[in-house]
């Protein structure tokens, strides 16, 4: 049943060449990543108008490097309110970032940059909104129109049920945000999935009809929150799946932990990506030399 809220418009079914925009929420310490990233965007992948790159302010100068007609270097500066400001963490020795305001606890950079894959709907014109993590590397051809069918949007939703742990407790807070008393047992994390950029803005106006305030402190209120569990949640538990197609296919076939896998190792990891994947992760804190993935790429 849906929970959609009275006076808000139904999503409109997309268009039959609907339009897409690549959007990466980076960092500093992930620039090289970001880099090789960007290089198999533009070797691989087709049907999007644009690929933003959201990045704190004082980062702007450095991602500039990577900036092209069709590549916009993004600072958060233009996409979250300035009552929430970046400083250096004082218990790092100014090694980290943490961002304060009245309104939230102490956020970090992983918080941060959810925030603004939210709020980035405001700002495109585009039909959807392709998320993809600054650690991933495109292998095969892909167009981004592949997200939609038949008017609606592909949404990722995992043929394995929710993790236990923090996986649960994203899922709750993410329940508590949209007004929700029934638990899900659904996982909709992936590092290359689409929204609806209606149905994102949709989500914030439902949080802060919901709450009553502005959905930033809504959804930080526990710190413990993940952008998709939300966005899954409000496609399939607020707008009963209107204009969306569970998708059970990971398009991305990750390396989440571990050490760094030999040179033989990465070339098996390729080999058992399933026929639909066209991109590999390797998660950042591995610690696995971007330039070194550049090098076993060319070589598959």
């Amino acid at each position: 049943m849906s929970l959609q809220p009275a006076g808000e418009p139904a999503l409109k079914p997309l268009g039959e060449a609907p339009t897409a925009a690549i959007v990466t929420a980076s960092y500093a310490p992930d620039f090289e990543r970001c880099r090789l990233l960007c290089e198999t965007v533009d070797q691989h992948v087709s049907g999007f108008s644009r690929h933003l790159i959201l990045v704190e302010d004082r980062d702007v100068p450095l991602f500039r490097a990577l900036e092209t007609p069709r590549r916009q270097i993004v600072s958060e500066r233009d996409l979250l309110p300035g009552w929430l400001r970046p400083f250096n963490d004082p218990f790092s020795l100014g090694r980290r970032r943490i961002w304060l305001s009245l309104r939230t606890p102490p956020l970090r950079g992983w918080h941060v940059q959810q925030l603004r894959r939210i709020a980035v709907a405001d700002h495109v014109s585009e039909d959807l909104l392709v998320f993809c993590d600054s650690d991933v590397a495109f292998t095969r051809p892909f167009n981004c129109t592949g997200f939609a069918e038949n008017g609606r949007a592909k949404l990722f939703r995992s043929a394995d049920p929710l993790p236990p742990g923090l996986h649960q407790k994203w899922s709750a807070q993410a329940g508590r945000a949209l007004g929700l008393t029934q638990p899900s047992a659904r996982d909709y994390i992936a590092t290359l999935i689409a929204w609806r950029t209606d149905a994102t803005r949709a989500m914030r106006a439902h949080i802060e009809q919901v709450s009553g305030r502005h959905w930033i402190p809504t959804i930080t209120r526990t710190r413990q929150f993940s952008e998709c569990l939300l966005y899954g949640r409000f496609a399939e538990d607020v707008l009963g799946g209107q204009g969306h197609i569970p998708d059970p296919h990971p398009l991305c076939r990750i390396h989440w932990t571990g050490q760094a896998p030999t040179d033989e190792g990465f070339h098996q990891f390729l080999s058992e990506m399933e026929p639909d994947q066209i991109a590999v992760g390797i998660q950042s804190f591995i610690g696995m030399d971007p330039n070194r993935i550049r090098r076993l790429l060319r070589q598959a």
